[in-house]
């Protein structure tokens, strides 16, 4: 069974994304700082097969220092990777001129320093394997902005350089690297949008409407498949038409 690191895999997409490679025969490693009242909630609803399957960690991903001791750990535990999602992030909102600068320090290094240096470790698991799958959970808000969210949009956009650029590194190595960029979502994230908003979003979109978890969660299971095997270095907008 190939194994999969989602970071932020207690709740929200994280959660959704678990869910969805566990249908597929991954056997998930979630990791976040918490397990939370959603993955045992979620057990309930699995088959046995995915219940074993199925793993959660604790680990806050903004302790750097100890990525590669956690990496070590996992490998150790239940081998090679075949995947990561680095999923994990802060949404925080706020004008950067009244931002403060700790709030700035730490969505960097939630939103990039930690996935960053994590898939630098899983990558060197990945090695001892044949091949592997990286996907880097984005946002349409990296190229189209939004107010209010000027870091969080430079967070965003700095994983789709990342992106594009490991997916050369590691292609001769079998190993994709994409990205999966979702509009506004249901999540924790977008809970501060008023109704107002929600439905100048939906209103905006091709489809009228605000794409959900599920879209995003498979979108990363293709992404992980064998028809996905010769794309890489892409971005994957799943927004309902909204940038379209």
């Amino acid at each position: 069974m190939r194994n999969v690191l989602v970071t932020g895999g207690s709740r929200g997409l994280g959660l959704g994304i678990a869910r969805v490679l566990l249908a597929s025969g991954f056997q998930v490693i979630a990791l976040a700082r918490q397990q939370g009242d959603q993955l045992p909630a979620l057990r309930t609803q699995l088959t046995p097969a995915e219940i074993d399957a199925l793993h959660f960690r604790a680990f806050d991903l903004t302790n750097i220092a100890a990525i590669p001791t956690l990496v070590k750990s996992l490998s150790r535990e239940f081998g090679p990777f075949y995947g990561l999602v680095n999923n994990a992030a802060l949404g925080t909102s706020g004008i950067l001129a009244n931002m403060p600068d700790a709030t700035i320090d730490r969505l960097v290094r939630l939103n990039v320093t930690s996935p960053l240096t994590l898939t630098k470790h899983v990558v060197r698991s990945m090695m001892t394997g044949s091949g592997g799958r990286i996907v880097n959970i984005s946002s349409v808000v990296s190229t189209t902005g939004y107010n209010g969210l000027s870091v969080y949009s430079a967070t965003k956009a700095s994983l789709t350089g990342f992106t594009r650029s490991l997916a050369r590194e590691l292609g001769p190595l079998g190993i994709t690297v994409n990205a999966v960029a979702p509009g506004f979502i249901d999540t924790e994230m977008t809970h501060d949008l008023t109704p107002a908003q929600r439905a100048q979003i939906a209103r905006r979109s091709a489809l009228h409407r605000m794409p959900d978890i599920a879209d995003i969660a498979h979108a990363v299971d293709f992404l992980f498949s064998d028809k996905a095997r010769n794309i890489t270095g892409t971005t994957t907008t799943v927004d309902a038409g909204n940038t379209a």
